[in-house]
């Protein structure tokens, strides 16, 4: 009888770990998770939830080999109005409400 070597124990990390390697948010996360383009979390526990750490270096690896295709700039001139300054203000100080 054949003995069936088991899987290699795949390291997980956790969601402070990943934050330390992509620095998106959570929420973008999960957008690009549900959308298939990033690694899927999977629950150990009801409360816990990790990532396959090998899953997130293939992806790292991936992202870095390609370039990402950057939005166009908007047009702005289609906007129907034209950001007012006001008179004798700098922009910055003008939002800070000096």
């Amino acid at each position: 009888m054949a003995h069936r070597q088991p899987d290699p124990i795949k390291r997980t990390i956790r969601r402070e770990q990943l934050r330390e390697m992509v620095p998106l948010a959570d929420s973008t996360i999960y957008e690009m998770e549900q959308r298939g383009e990033f690694p899927r979390r999977f629950a150990l526990s009801p409360r816990c939830v990790v990532w396959d750490l090998a899953e997130v270096e293939a992806w790292l690896t991936a992202r870095r080999s390609t370039p990402s295709v950057r939005a166009p700039h908007p047009d702005v001139r289609q906007r129907r109005t034209r950001p007012v300054k006001a008179p004798g203000r700098a922009a910055g100080a003008a939002l800070k409400g000096e």
